[in-house]
């Protein structure tokens, strides 16, 4: 995909500071410093937009960055982090759930997970959640470049068993260092953008006869 614009939008934390213009969102989730931010910027070409830390547990709200002005990217909180405090992970808790069950314009969730390590538990809660309410989900084992090729398969296989990876859903490798898995994961959401444009055309087409 050929960026041509990226505007960082807002840092929501309540439903009413969402935009509002109803574009496609895809947002990203996954246990702090799993490389969310560093693989939003590979994806949108910038260095440095979507901010970086060696300090886990520094996102606490929801980034938004609109891209072509076309497509949300939603950066989440990451999870799982100790010294995170109880009342703010509860906070976060309760922000993702809400915009998770009652979002209308998300898509799809980017489950991020580290290619060198097997899901954590919070990682596998997540996806069961995401499978419960039916919301689609793209499985993206990132830090490929930290691993040898020749353990792709493996590490790979033990990400799918894991989180009991289901027939259907996506998954893409990806490294934010290399670009390993860029075109192939704007691939995935350009195709779930056109397919829910597809659908809601067909249910207009029904609704006017």
């Amino acid at each position: 995909m050929k960026i041509t614009n990226v505007e960082f939008v807002i840092s929501a934390v309540q439903p009413h500071q969402y935009p509002d213009d109803a574009l496609p969102e895809f947002a990203l989730a996954g246990r702090s410093n799993v490389g969310k931010s560093s693989l939003i910027n590979r994806m949108i070409m910038r260095k440095g937009l979507a901010r970086t830390s060696s300090q886990p547990g520094k996102t606490q709200q929801l980034n938004y960055y609109r891209v072509n002005g076309q497509v949300y990217l939603v950066d989440f909180p990451g999870y799982g982090y100790a010294k995170v405090s109880k009342v703010q992970r509860q906070q976060f808790g309760t922000m993702i759930e809400t915009f998770l069950s009652d979002r209308e314009p998300l898509k799809m969730v980017l489950l991020i997970i580290d290619i060198r390590h097997a899901p954590s538990k919070d990682d596998v809660l997540m996806y069961d959640w995401l499978k419960h309410f039916e919301i689609p989900v793209c499985v993206v084992t990132t830090k490929a470049d930290k691993v040898p090729r020749s353990q792709w398969d493996k590490q790979i296989k033990l990400v799918k068993q894991t989180l009991g990876f289901q027939t259907g859903d996506h998954h893409v490798l990806f490294s934010s260092e290399t670009g390993l898995g860029r075109d192939e994961l704007w691939a995935v959401i350009n195709s779930m953008i056109e397919e829910t444009s597809e659908e809601a055309e067909e249910t207009a087409e029904v609704s006017i006869e």
